[in-house]
């Protein structure tokens, strides 16, 4: 029964994490990338994956909600960055599932409206957060296993059907470009955010089981789903590779993905992807927004009003958004990942060491560290670049807009030292 529940967990969890910017980011990735192709995989497995997986162990061992990820920060740094999180999930990648089933699952067939089809979308979605304790089942056992049969059926054909050529990249630094794609799957995001789902599933669903059994439960569970997710984004980033002679240059990630699945599927390609798209964004959407509302009725003494507005009100603003095309909700998400995203990535970070080292006083001081040297790749890309230009060229990395990282790390590593020393005092 334990080993059912782990497999459970672990397709619930792809599932969840697996929406619209999974699908549609690796295959174009690979083709711009060409014979780069696995240092692109490389990046993008640390950002998608490594870094998500991390964050699941966290929240197994954790076992709370979002506010806990950084209430050794501060208990307001917690609030104001769970909020932050809550905000840009709802109001970007949520949307930005029902742009995707519009542009590539109902406009091949039909000529409606967006605001039809968000409509729609949304309306499911919330019938589905409403009735979260069946969450994981229905995700688990019925929707994961079609997303990952069609995913497997387009990557299979194309490795094994096609000659594993490849042209020069277009990139300039393959490696930076994997990391900061993985960025755009909000899978660090998802993981803190879709972690909380689990953890209140589970507990709805397991209420005998002990702290202990729990935390191996969602350890498990996630590793499962880093597998899944390793297999599909190598095999769509390699995909695309190999088709890289095969389309003109300036095709959309999402014509791509259409082209890909008729040169492999044929002519029933439109409807398999059809399918492929509209679960793979729906189940992402109803993670989202279930984890959005558990974070209100935690945060307002379990109310299951709160719950509910909160749900409806997450819905209505992906109807509304979810009217603009995906590659414009794309380029808006830039400068709010700039921010969010390596402060979501240290604290994922320092939630999986050992009490001894992960202390308050290393909590405050990285992550402050880390919001200070994230602000030039913030300011850049909202429209600042040549004015923090002369700042910028100091700062290792921020060419790849990673000016973060070293910093952090050096914090980090100087605090340690600092704590061995007064120990030894």
């Amino acid at each position: 029964m334990f080993k059912k529940n782990v497999l459970l967990i672990g397709f619930a969890l792809f599932s969840l994490f697996f929406g619209a910017g999974n699908l549609i980011l690796p295959p174009m990735l690979g083709f711009k990338g060409g014979v780069d192709w696995f240092v692109l995989l490389l990046g993008f497995l640390l950002s998608a994956v490594f870094i998500p997986l991390l964050g699941i162990r966290a929240h197994a061992r954790l076992q709370g909600t979002l506010f806990d990820f950084a209430k050794k920060v501060s208990p307001n740094f917690s609030l104001i960055y769970a909020v932050i999180i809550y905000v840009i999930s709802v109001a970007l990648p949520s949307p930005r599932t029902a742009s995707v089933t519009h542009e590539m699952a109902i406009a091949p067939f039909f000529t409606s409206s967006t605001w039809l089809t968000s409509s729609i979308f949304f309306v499911l979605v919330l019938i589905f957060v409403l009735n979260r304790s069946k969450i994981l089942d229905l995700i688990g056992k019925f929707l994961t296993p079609a997303i990952f049969l069609i995913l497997l059926a387009i990557i299979g054909i194309a490795v094994f059907s096609f000659e594993f050529t490849y042209q020069p990249s277009t990139l300039n630094n393959a490696l930076a470009m994997g990391i900061l794609e993985g960025y755009q799957t909000f899978d660090a995001i998802g993981a803190v955010v879709v972690g909380g789902v689990i953890i209140v599933s589970i507990n709805l669903k397991h209420t005998h089981e002990t702290f202990e059994a729990k935390r191996e439960l969602i350890a498990k569970g996630g590793l499962w789903a880093a597998i899944a997710l390793l297999l599909v984004y190598g095999g769509l980033i390699y995909t695309g590779a190999l088709f890289q002679k095969s389309f003109d240059t300036d095709i959309t990630r999402s014509n791509l993905l259409n082209a890909i699945s008729l040169e492999t599927l044929g002519d029933k390609a439109t409807i398999f992807l059809s399918i492929l798209v509209s679960l793979a964004c729906f189940t992402t959407a109803v993670g989202i927004i279930t984890g959005a509302s558990d974070f209100s009725k935690s945060r307002l003494n379990n109310s299951e009003k709160a719950y509910t507005i909160t749900a409806i009100l997450s819905c209505i603003l992906g109807i509304l958004i979810g009217q603009f095309n995906v590659g414009y909700i794309i380029a808006i998400a830039v400068p709010a990942l700039m921010l969010i995203y390596p402060i979501t990535i240290v604290l994922i970070l320092l939630n999986n060491l050992p009490e001894r080292l992960a202390t308050k006083s290393v909590f405050k001081w990285v992550v402050l560290v880390t919001v200070f040297f994230s602000l030039p790749d913030f300011l850049g890309s909202i429209g600042f670049g040549e004015a923090i230009q002369g700042l910028a060229k100091w700062i290792p990395l921020s060419k790849y807009q990673m000016g973060w990282v070293l910093p952090a790390l050096v914090t980090f590593l100087g605090l340690i030292l600092l704590q061995v020393q007064t120990k030894h005092k």
